[in-house]
């Protein structure tokens, strides 16, 4: 195997994966919306390829695999990106000092990688990304004692990892619930046997010539829309009706609505009805509806345009994925801070709690370490805090610890309500190491509750749940489902505090109304106000339409 043919394959398998990263997506069984894996993946992929096609088909597999690994590691993003990097990132110590490579240099490269990944993540999961490298890695060794062709080790090592793939299904609960592999292993052979193709005499696969240059928050779900989804009907229409005394059954109602629309959502109780549709002619939706009552005066109808809302969604998402212009500042003071957040009024609190760089990004919107590292760089400290404030972002800010020029140090934050907590926790007085300790002290008293919508069909303990429907997580973990937005944030916000409890922050997003957001609060105060101090605060953040957090 030489440095071209290395090249060629990794090339082919950035295009492959691209080209299959949204069946790879709807493999997450996880009904939230997320940083998802084949997105994950191609981008990491693609930060490879790049590199790559600008170097000399005379490159050893060494300086092919060096190149392929450096592009990954920072172009990584979410947990599958930053494992998939670091897969690579052994694949090239085991390939190092090589101007081509043997049967037993591939197995020992992959499991270099395996070994590598596995060390990084603190609590290893079989039935992942992770158990497919390592049959594929463990397949390699025994095929490569008797056999020095590399492609015929790389061979067995795609048919030991296909194998392992279909195992991951009886291997996690949630998988088997849902009748799917998983997807972080699904993108890894995926990789895989595009290189394999081209080991075996394939072309290099190519980019489809009419496939636009993409920005990864071109792909994701930012509140109700999902910005690569094409829109088909027009008008966002909802409205309340007081029902009439001798009001039909509200099930006509939906019935017709879903002969001129989709997403449709009738809820009623003794008094009223609550109505929700797409349509593209909201006045015969409003006219049908008089047949069952009357509107009501407050909230009143409300009639959005969504493909207006759709392209200043677009374009936004575009303005967050363009490259900071981060200029690197020479480390002049003791401690500095860099923490990760989309939304105006939370990138705003965080500058005013003394944050020195705000990355954005977060759910749905994984920056990469490269994205990190800039901001660490642009920071003028000796020391720097990283607060990551997402589970999925921990690990591709830790990985830019290694990179930078300064000392780096990473909280594993993972809720913006941590992130602040460990803020306003920061003593100047204190070391780094003093600092470390008290700041991760803060955040870990902090219980976060967020309120968001389905992004897929799903279930939850044996009960369906819809797309669109509103969703409510008990510190990341799915809660409860509902239908009526602050009704779920009522609920989550009661099992949230505890007879300790002190503090009440609701943190409401860029699609809730200040007023909506106020009814919410009103309802809190009037619960727990002579005993919590309860505070409202407008983040204007995409995906989570409220954040709520008890200390």
């Amino acid at each position: 195997m030489n440095g071209k043919l290395l090249k060629d394959a990794l090339c082919s398998a950035a295009v492959t994966i691209e080209k299959n990263r949204k069946a790879i997506d709807e493999l997450n069984v996880y009904p939230v919306p997320d940083g998802d894996t084949g997105t994950n993946m191609s981008m990491t992929m693609s930060a490879a390829r790049r590199e790559l096609l600008v170097m000399s088909d005379t490159a050893t597999v060494a300086e092919v695999a060096e190149k392929a690994a450096s592009a990954m590691l920072r172009g990584a993003r979410g947990n599958s990106g930053v494992i998939l990097s670091l897969l690579f990132r052994g694949f090239a110590k085991g390939m190092a000092g090589h101007e081509e490579a043997v049967g037993q240099d591939v197995a020992n490269a992959l499991e270099i990688g395996v070994q590598a990944a596995y060390k990084a993540v603190m609590k290893p999961t079989e039935g992942t990304i992770l158990t497919v490298a390592r049959m594929g890695a463990q397949a390699a060794q025994l095929t490569a004692r008797e056999n020095p062709d590399p492609i015929a080790v790389f061979e067995e090592t795609c048919k030991a990892a296909s194998e392992a793939l279909a195992q991951t299904t009886e291997m996690l609960p949630i998988l088997k619930k849902a009748g799917v592999v998983d997807a972080g292993g699904k993108g890894l052979l995926t990789i895989w046997e595009a290189m394999l193709a081209v080991f075996h005499g394939e072309a290099p696969a190519e980019p489809e010539e009419t496939a636009a240059p993409r920005k990864q928050q071109e792909t994701i779900a930012i509140g109700r829309v999902d910005l690569e989804e094409e829109i088909t009907y027009t008008y966002c229409t909802e409205f309340i009706l007081e029902k009439k005394k001798d009001c039909p059954d509200p099930f006509k109602l939906r019935a017709y609505l879903e002969t001129i629309g989709d997403c449709v959502v009738v809820v009623d109780d003794d008094e009223i009805i609550k109505v929700h549709v797409h349509t593209d002619n909201p006045g015969l939706a409003l006219q049908k509806a008089l047949e069952f009552g009357q509107f009501i005066n407050e909230p009143k109808p409300k009639v959005e345009n969504m493909r207006i809302q759709h392209a200043g969604r677009v374009r936004e998402a575009q303005n967050m994925a363009k490259d900071e212009d981060y200029v690197r500042a020479e480390p002049e003071n003791q401690f500095g801070f860099v923490a990760v957040a989309a939304g105006e009024g939370l990138e705003n609190m965080f500058k005013e709690l003394g944050v020195d760089c705000v990355v954005r990004g977060g759910q749905t919107m994984n920056p990469s370490t490269d994205d990190i590292l800039k901001a660490i760089h642009a920071t003028p400290a000796k020391t720097v805090f990283v607060l990551p404030n997402n589970k999925n972002i921990i690990m591709a800010a830790e990985q830019a610890v290694s990179l930078a020029d300064r000392n780096v140090c990473v909280l594993q934050t993972r809720t913006i309500p941590q992130g602040m907590s460990a803020m306003l926790a920061f003593d100047e007085t204190l070391d780094a190491e003093g600092n470390r300790i008290a700041m991760t002290k803060a955040f870990e008293r902090v219980s976060t509750g967020q309120i968001t919508f389905a992004a897929r069909d799903s279930e939850l303990d044996g009960h369906p749940i819809r797309k669109g429907e509103v969703l409510a997580l008990d510190n990341g973990k799915l809660a409860f489902t509902d239908k009526d937005l602050n009704h779920a944030a009522y609920k989550l916000a009661k099992k949230l505090v505890s007879s300790d409890t002190s503090f009440l922050t609701v943190t409401y997003g860029e699609d809730v109304t200040e007023d909506t957001a106020e009814e919410l609060i009103a309802k809190l105060q009037n619960k727990y106000g002579d005993k919590i101090e309860v505070m409202l605060v407008n983040g204007g953040q995409p995906v989570y339409y409220y954040m709520i957090a008890t200390e």
